[in-house]
């Protein structure tokens, strides 16, 4: 698939992964629909992208856990974009603790961020997908959603879960033409990881937000007769 003139919606798009995405798709010609908790970053984001690329960026500010704020969001950048081509769930919070010490607000915030914002978003963006019958859902989840580890009860519980409902949605709408995907990077080189205190390591040998990217714009330009499913990428050697 050409991304040039394409219609692309990034959640989580001020920093890290989202914000690398962004400047990938630019380049590549693709029109961004950008959705963030942070305007600063967003306007920054946009103002980047503008002054570089031919393309059109629209943004829009809000908390994707809270159902009314991720629904307006898409109203919003359907109204500037139509129809979104590809929808790349990005938008995730990582906060590591024991079982017991882990306060329950701060395990609940990881569903309702990293599962709940991803449904909200999704659900929103869907019917205009199956009415045009095409599009693509690509949700960044992580290998936390593959094996569980201790002190992450809270964050593999929502990248687990999230794996599910991928794969669930994916053959429920696939008869639509419509393709979703996960992915699962293991630990990248972003301010989230950083701030939930995991171990970067060298940074030159750590994986970068840019690798997510380019594996992600590899899977939207398969042809459209054919998905990834679920495809894993890691560092190869990080110490």
């Amino acid at each position: 698939m050409d991304l040039r003139g394409k219609s692309v919606v990034i959640t989580g798009a001020g920093k890290g992964i989202g914000k690398a995405l962004a400047l990938a798709l630019a380049k590549e010609g693709a029109n961004l629909g950008l959705i963030s908790r942070t305007s600063g970053d967003l306007e920054a984001l946009k103002a980047a992208l503008t002054e570089v690329y031919d393309v059109k960026v629209s943004i829009a500010v809000a908390d994707i856990s809270v159902q009314e704020e991720a629904e307006r969001a898409v109203v919003s950048l359907q109204n500037d974009l139509g129809a979104f081509d590809a929808l790349i769930n990005n938008a995730g919070v990582a906060q590591f603790g024991t079982f017991l010490e882990m306060d329950p607000a701060d395990w609940r915030r990881h569903l309702e961020i990293n599962l709940f914002g991803v449904y909200y978003v999704t659900r929103a963006a869907l019917p205009a997908m199956i009415e045009r019958s095409s599009g693509n859902i690509i949700n960044i989840s992580s290998t936390a959603g593959e094996r569980g580890f201790a002190t992450g009860s809270a964050y593999c519980s929502s990248k687990f879960a999230l794996m599910g409902m991928t794969e669930s949605l994916a053959q429920e709408v696939r008869k639509h033409n419509i393709r979703v995907t996960a992915l699962t990077p293991s630990t990248v080189n972003t301010p989230l990881a950083e701030n939930a205190g995991l171990k970067i390591g060298d940074e030159d040998r750590m994986m970068q937000p840019e690798d997510v990217a380019e594996l992600t714009i590899a899977a939207l330009k398969l042809p459209d007769r054919v998905f990834l499913k679920t495809a894993g990428i890691w560092t190869t050697n990080p110490q």
